[in-house]
């Protein structure tokens, strides 16, 4: 509600008011990692989050939204050697990259439910966020990402 409200303040040219609704939902937002609550509101929230990475509001997360944004100047900042889940708007949980490896190394799903000891759809719930995440349509894409991303 918050990021909606900076930008129809942003919008009013309201800009102190709007700042002060994106610091409030910044501040809520990182620690859990939203991504999408700013990116589905477009272009204007990406000016509003250009300006607060101006002013220096926490910084780390308003690049990473950028990023998600296609911001090229914050896309090129975060080629940095910090390491691959920078890359990702939404980092792989440990389970993922474990399935993922598996699928690297040729498994079938079946296969590696039983490895994992889970159930069959539980792994396809697995390789489709793997899937979303690291953007592709296919294990051998995603293998390929992950390659490129060092993840593998």
């Amino acid at each position: 509600m918050l990021a909606l409200q900076a930008v129809a303040l942003g919008s009013q040219g309201e800009g102190v008011q709007a700042a002060a609704a994106l610091q409030s939902a910044l501040s809520l937002a990182a620690p859990e990692g939203y991504v999408r609550t700013f990116l589905d509101e477009g272009a204007p929230m990406a000016a509003l989050l250009r300006a607060a990475a101006a002013r220096g509001a926490a910084v780390e997360y308003v690049r990473k939204l950028l990023a998600a944004f296609g911001d090229e100047e914050t896309t090129v900042a975060q080629r940095s050697p910090q390491g691959a889940a920078s890359a990702l708007v939404e980092p792989l949980s440990e389970r993922e990259l474990e399935v993922l490896r598996l699928i690297a190394v040729g498994l079938s799903n079946q296969e590696i439910a039983e490895q994992l000891i889970t159930a069959l759809s539980t792994v396809k719930k697995h390789i489709n966020h793997i899937y979303g995440k690291l953007d592709v349509r296919s294990r051998t894409q995603a293998v390929a990402r992950a390659r490129e991303l060092g993840l593998l």
